[in-house]
């Protein structure tokens, strides 16, 4: 954040400020891309080379869709949803370990460590064990029971930390000091790996006619933010597109350090005390690392773009409408944002005319309770057909 250059060989915060390190942007023109796999075929403009390609899942490529039933709910003519949570660990978070895993396997790491409230432990485990790395998570203990068990499914050593996400971020962070681990932690924490999320934007630069009026992006410490903004700026310059995006950033009411630093006008955001929300996947409170935050809150400024917070019941209605209307099973905190879309139409702030982009980050199957099944059993067809007629939806059309 200083603009002093950095001599780390294991990735960390500023020596010299504190703050969140980034990589410059890829200078311009932008090097073509490249017929490799997933994140190597952006090789040219992200810090990953073609030798470490055989890493690589399949990782990026998500779709884009059009949402028409969305759309009429949140009172929008153009909305548009880009299915990240199809990358193949069933988060975004591909897009930044394959990038840092292949630094790991560069600096012949002896293992990796990352703090995470959910899909970036799965991420970690899985391309940790493509890389025959082992792997460590560090999970707060109110963590969806469903998003540990793929971290362990992968080999990976997963414990859970007392207290919130920052307390596992600070024991992922010594460890990773101590032992000489690369840190995947996908905060601002590993500048390489963050680099990896700009491939967002170079796809959806390339899947639409022109830039989006607004692209929705779930913020945790807002990584995701820097990747989209960072890409559009480069393609910018390049005269590949004209204009940048505004972001709009969403988080949950119950955890919003960038939201509430935003709504009050600071130039800083302050740490949050007492999480409060059950939507795991934003919910970051920043302590020891407001700078994340901080940073965050300036591109979404640069954007004129909105911050918006989401209660844990209208995120759960959204998850619903996803998956009822629209198909899609979808984790609370990406689904979010079709509330936060909903609420600024509602301000004005978005116009029913603009396209709009929700970036849906997260699968909803690792968020899934694990309780036993509660449908009910029968016997045969009969017995079906007859539980069946008192669905009103299904009766009309069981004339025989």
């Amino acid at each position: 954040m200083c603009g002093r250059s950095q001599g780390m060989r294991f990735p960390d915060y500023c020596g010299h400020c504190g703050g969140a390190v980034v990589l410059p942007p890829t200078a311009h023109p932008l090097p073509d891309t490249t017929s490799l796999p997933g994140m190597w075929r952006y090789a040219g403009r992200l810090p990953i080379t073609a030798d470490t390609s055989w890493l690589s899942m399949g990782e990026g490529g998500s779709p884009v869709v059009p949402a028409a039933d969305a759309a009429a709910w949140c009172g929008v003519e153009h909305l548009v949803f880009k299915l990240d949570h199809l990358n193949p660990s069933g988060s975004f978070k591909d897009r930044a370990t394959a990038v840092g895993m292949a630094q790991a396997v560069r600096q012949r790491a002896s293992a990796v460590v990352c703090a995470s409230s959910g899909n970036a432990a799965g991420s970690t485990a899985a391309y940790a064990a493509r890389a025959g790395l082992p792997a460590v998570v560090l999970m707060p203990e109110a963590v969806p029971p469903g998003k540990a068990a793929v971290a362990r499914a992968h080999g990976a050593t997963v414990l859970r930390v007392r207290g919130d996400y920052s307390n596992a971020f600070r024991a992922a962070r010594e460890l990773a000091g101590r032992f000489g681990w690369i840190n995947l932690t996908t905060t601002f924490v590993n500048p390489v790996a963050v680099a990896g999320l700009k491939s967002a934007g170079y796809e959806l630069a390339s899947q639409l006619a022109g830039a989006p009026d607004w692209i929705v992006v779930p913020v945790g410490a807002g990584p995701l933010v820097h990747g989209i903004v960072t890409a559009y700026r480069e393609l910018r310059d390049s005269g590949e597109v004209v204009a940048l995006p505004r972001i709009l950033g969403v988080q949950a009411e119950g955890c919003a350090p960038v939201a509430e630093a935003f709504a009050r006008e600071a130039a800083e955001v302050t740490p949050w005390q007492n999480v409060r929300t059950r939507i795991s996947a934003i919910s970051d409170p920043l302590r020891g690392y407001p700078s994340d935050g901080t940073y965050t809150l300036r591109l979404v400024r640069e954007t004129d773009g909105a911050m918006a917070t989401v209660s844990d019941a209208d995120a759960g209605e959204a998850v619903n409408q996803l998956a009822h209307r629209e198909g899609l099973l979808i984790e609370s905190g990406a689904a979010a944002g079709l509330v936060a879309v909903r609420a600024l139409r509602g301000q004005g702030t978005i116009r029913p005319d603009q396209t709009v982009v929700c970036m849906l980050t997260g699968n909803g199957v690792k968020t899934l309770s694990t309780e036993a099944e509660s449908s009910p059993v029968v016997t045969d067809a009969d017995e079906a057909a007859g539980r069946l007629r008192a669905d009103t939806a299904l009766a009309e059309g069981m004339t025989a």
